[in-house]
């Protein structure tokens, strides 16, 4: 893989940021690799970060690189501090960033498909909620989303009123109602026709925190006629469980080549 650290400016944010970028590479000649040589321009996989991490975690913590290289995929990590991919309150727009400006940014730097086919998100915690949010709120540009232990239903979770997590609720959604808006991953999934939505992973540890709302989004989907693709595996809120989760989902994307 060619692996980039890219830094540029976001209109949207009003600042510098940052994110890193995989592209295939042919790994003939390389010990331990086999990855053939790509054809055209690769489908891209936006993989989103959790509250406390930053463009970088995914590949200090798991394999993310040897994965997307067999699957000959490109793999974009962004960087969006702790604002729950939403445009905040008090602070920057980071969902209008994410949902509009990176998407063209990538698009005219590098040669990866533009196509839905070839779109896929997936995050862990609070980028399980960024990616669902994507998929639900812009069913039209992804083929497939992934959520890693996810936050799925903040209008019942303790994460956005925790004075542990610095007062979320006020500085990112200035204290305002979340049912009913694009935050409302429950509500977008009821609001959805069945088939009308990107194919869907929800993967959760049974000993996780969130296993209950996953539980519950999960049935759900299920009851509006979704059909999640759906992994609860003995496990806790860690990377363990996230490395071996983003290798399946990998496997599960719809990658047309494959």
């Amino acid at each position: 893989m060619i692996r980039m650290r890219v830094d540029f400016f976001s209109e949207s944010l009003a600042m510098g940021t940052s994110a890193v970028v995989l592209l295939p590479q042919s790994a003939a000649g390389q010990i331990g690799l086999d990855a053939p040589a790509p054809q055209g321009a690769p489908p891209v996989l936006y993989l989103l970060h959790g509250l406390s991490d930053d463009c970088t975690i995914w590949e200090r913590r798991t394999s993310i690189e040897r994965y997307a290289s067999d699957a000959g995929i490109a793999v974009v990590m962004p960087e969006v501090r702790r604002s729950f991919y939403v445009d905040e309150a008090v602070g920057e727009k980071y969902w209008t960033y994410i949902s509009e400006e990176l998407p063209e940014i990538i698009g005219r730097s590098f040669r990866v498909s533009q196509a839905r086919e070839d779109a896929f998100v997936a995050g862990l915690s609070m980028g399980g909620f960024g990616a669902l949010k994507l998929a639900l709120n812009h069913p039209e540009r992804f083929a497939a989303a992934a959520s890693l232990s996810g936050v799925v239903d903040l209008a019942g979770s303790p994460i956005v009123s925790d004075p542990r997590f610095g007062n979320l609720a006020e500085r990112v959604w200035g204290g305002a109602d979340i049912a009913g808006t694009a935050d409302d991953i429950p509500g977008l999934l009821r609001a959805a026709a069945p088939g009308s939505l990107p194919r869907l992973y929800l993967a959760c540890g049974t000993e996780d925190s969130l296993i209950d709302a996953n539980r519950a989004v999960i049935e759900l989907a299920r009851e509006r006629g979704h059909e999640p693709t759906v992994s609860l595996v003995p496990g806790v809120h860690e990377w363990g469980l996230w490395d071996r989760e983003i290798r399946a989902v990998i496997d599960w994307l719809p990658i047309r080549e494959r």
